[in-house]
């Protein structure tokens, strides 16, 4: 996979970024993928759009690093100044270079990072840049595509291999919400605009919202375990992950929850 030439494909973002913005969706990472990335050989990761500081690019670099030595990184972003500004914060297996969705990378990455740059798109438009991406993956390698709010206490990915979608996580922290579907507005752009009625992201969140207010009363015991009972009833109806490294109580306790994306699959 050689370096594409060329105009990089893609607009650019408004580039907000800041400390641990990204941290919930690191996290995700080291329990999902840390093994793969382990067990490869000189695995590369891509932060794609990380914005107008490299700040986050650098904070995803030391998590992996401190799982995986042997990772490399490579912040791409389409604004020039903007990797102009970073190239002083390179290190060896930290780098950054001008680009888009195109990845002009050396080889192709076992992992991409990309939050909060589908935005801005069409439904249609985010779907062929999801399919763009796939294609450019290392076999095995997986998407971490998603949107977070200004500070990152509510966020939501979905997870992609090379045939697509595969699952759909929502993490946020306790204090930032009043009830679960308010992480609705931090939705893919693929599902964003089909939380209406009669689609299944729609019920899931309507469901997710009963569980939280049916397990109200657990909330003198703290958020946390208000957050555990209403996943354990959720479990009940819907296919959530219950085992680590993608679910049960040692992710819930976190503020995070999984299910497979063909559970709220676009009708």
């Amino acid at each position: 996979m050689g370096k594409p030439t060329g105009k990089p494909i893609g607009e650019v973002t408004r580039g907000t970024t800041g400390h641990n913005r990204l941290r919930r969706a690191d996290r995700w990472v080291v329990a999902a993928h840390g093994r793969s990335l382990r067990s490869a050989t000189r695995p590369l990761v891509v932060d794609l759009g990380y914005g107008a500081s490299h700040t986050t690019t650098l904070e995803m670099f030391l998590r992996l690093r401190a799982i995986c030595p042997s990772v490399e990184v490579v912040g791409v972003e389409i604004d020039p100044a903007r990797v102009a500004a970073a190239k002083p914060y390179e290190r060896p297996g930290l780098s950054f270079t001008l680009g888009g969705f195109e990845l002009p990378v050396a080889r192709p990455p076992l992992l991409v990072r990309a939050f909060n740059v589908l935005r801005q798109y069409g439904e249609a438009q985010a779907w062929g840049y999801w399919a763009m991406l796939s294609e450019r993956l290392a076999p095995g390698g997986m998407i971490v595509e998603g949107t977070c709010s200004e500070v990152g206490h509510r966020a939501v990915w979905a997870g992609l291999d090379r045939s697509g979608p595969r699952t759909l996580t929502l993490s946020a922290r306790f204090d930032s919400f009043e009830r679960p579907s308010d992480l609705a507005d931090r939705l893919p752009k693929a599902l964003i605009h089909r939380n209406v009625p009669g689609e299944p992201i729609h019920a899931f969140l309507r469901d997710f919202d009963r569980a939280w207010a049916v397990n109200a009363p657990l909330s003198s015991y703290g958020s946390r375990q208000r957050w555990i009972a209403a996943a354990e009833t959720l479990a009940g109806t819907w296919p959530l992950a219950e085992r680590p490294p993608l679910g049960g109580r040692s992710r819930w306790r976190l503020g995070e929850i999984t299910l497979p994306w063909s559970s709220v699959a676009p009708e």
